[in-house]
């Protein structure tokens, strides 16, 4: 008789394991926390730069804190310490995530993790076009910015999502989150790589030595403060003064860590690690207090009433901002997800829709942090085109969001229903039986 089985297609959006779906909603659960936080920062600083008390606000964000110690320029204005210093340690959190899920995540399988990739790259070249678009005309280095629209804010996107309640599958919302940390990844490599103009060649050199030293200690186990931190102080001090980011320091002290793995287990079954150690201590600060206080910092423009908020959103930087996190990052996340199906012959999971893989795209259109963070660097921090990019970052980012809830909301009541039911335990044992059904 001919055999007549065929094997499955392989499905985008499939679901990964229990125990790596666990880990990812406890993260989601606290960067919830955080994207609240990063929220009230964000609105007390567009309240108090807009009040007749404007002034005390620009007086606090340039107030000058540090001194310069061994030759080191760390006289820093407040402002400079939260995106230099502060979100250095975001970074580090997002080196950690990133190496966990590719060395003992569900991505560490090169086909499941294809995907983000590519809908990260996806979303950052499509917004990146559209901006340069708008201000290919503009002239006098309006083009710098072109990397403003490309980022995502995943604190706030997944702020969005516990606001609106919904109950999107696991596999969408783990891919909502290594996407942003790839974009994250991508973001500071562009920041590293283009808006990086005088390198102190000997400072960056003599930043490999307690980077080193660090990555030794760590390879050893050895979880010792005192020892950890002056360490990973220096090479941050060093690759500022270096004049490469100091965000790049957070990234490359994460990627040293090791993700350790259980011998009696492989894979999602793993084992807590010295990564997962370092994330469960530093990823409250980086989403409590790193974030939100950048956020406060970076989001004080003075909009000047409604004439304000008009005339900055005719600005071609502004409007390409607006026009690159809302359309672009749709657009560039569903397609290259789209072409990526069709180029594999892979097949959307039965579960999901491909409007839902649009609600996603959309919410990943909320860029702040990182988005803020490239707006100074391409147009220097007070400038009249900086406060034009925020202003931009912040309408761009409100409207993703508006769009995204209406039409997750859409399918929330549909997923809830579906949530229910897979959620179910029958044999008690801890872990829902739709993670237990033969693949």
């Amino acid at each position: 008789m001919p055999d007549d089985r065929r094997p499955h297609p392989r499905l985008l959006f499939s679901r990964g394991s229990w125990t790596e779906t666990s880990r990812i909603s406890d993260i989601l659960r606290k960067e919830t926390v955080g994207g609240m936080l990063l929220i009230a920062g964000a609105v007390a600083a567009l309240v108090w730069a807009n009040s007749p008390w404007a002034p005390a606000y620009q007086a606090l964000a340039d107030t000058h804190v540090g001194a310069d110690v061994f030759g080191l320029h760390l006289d820093l204005t407040l402002a400079t310490w939260a995106a230099d210093g502060l979100l250095a340690i975001f970074f580090f959190v997002v080196g950690l995530e990133l190496k966990r899920e590719f060395v003992a995540g569900d991505l560490r399988d090169p086909a499941r993790a294809a995907l983000p990739i590519a809908a990260a790259v996806g979303g950052m070249v499509v917004p990146a076009l559209i901006f340069v678009a708008f201000t290919v005309t503009a002239g006098d280095g309006a083009l710098r910015g072109w990397a403003i629209p490309t980022a995502t804010d995943i604190a706030f996107a997944v702020a969005i999502l516990a606001v609106i309640s919904t109950h999107l599958p696991a596999a969408l919302r783990t891919f909502l989150l290594t996407l942003a940390v790839v974009d994250d990844l991508l973001a500071i490599t562009v920041i590293a790589v283009f808006y990086t103009e005088d390198i102190d060649a000997v400072a960056l050199g003599l930043a490999v030595i307690p980077l080193a030293l660090f990555a030794l200690c760590v390879q050893r186990r050895i979880r010792s403060w005192w020892l950890l931190l002056p360490l990973a102080a220096a090479t941050w001090a060093l690759v500022h003064e270096s004049g490469v980011h100091a965000t790049v320091a957070g990234v490359l002290l994460g990627f040293t860590v090791p993700v350790l793995r259980s011998q009696a287990a492989g894979g999602p079954e793993a084992g807590p690690g010295l990564a997962e150690h370092f994330e469960h201590r530093i990823r409250p600060i980086s989403a409590g207090v790193a974030v939100p206080v950048f956020a406060f910092f970076a989001a004080g423009v003075t909009v000047g009433g409604l004439d304000g908020l008009i005339s900055a959103l005719t600005d071609p930087i502004a409007l390409g901002i607006v026009a690159g996190l809302v359309v672009g990052k749709t657009v560039g996340i569903t397609a290259t997800t789209w072409v990526l199906s069709k180029c594999t012959r892979a097949a959307l999971d039965d579960a999901l829709r491909w409007i839902d893989v649009v609600g996603m795209a959309m919410l990943a259109g909320i860029g702040f942090t990182v988005s803020l963070l490239i707006g100074e660097l391409a147009y220097g921090s007070h400038s009249v085109r900086d406060d034009h990019v925020k202003i931009g970052v912040l309408t761009g980012s409100l409207l993703a969001a508006v769009l995204a809830s209406i039409l997750l909301r859409l399918r929330n009541r549909h997923y809830r229903i579906v949530c229910e039911q897979e959620s179910l335990d029958v044999d008690r044992d801890g872990v829902p039986d739709v993670y237990q059904r033969p693949s």
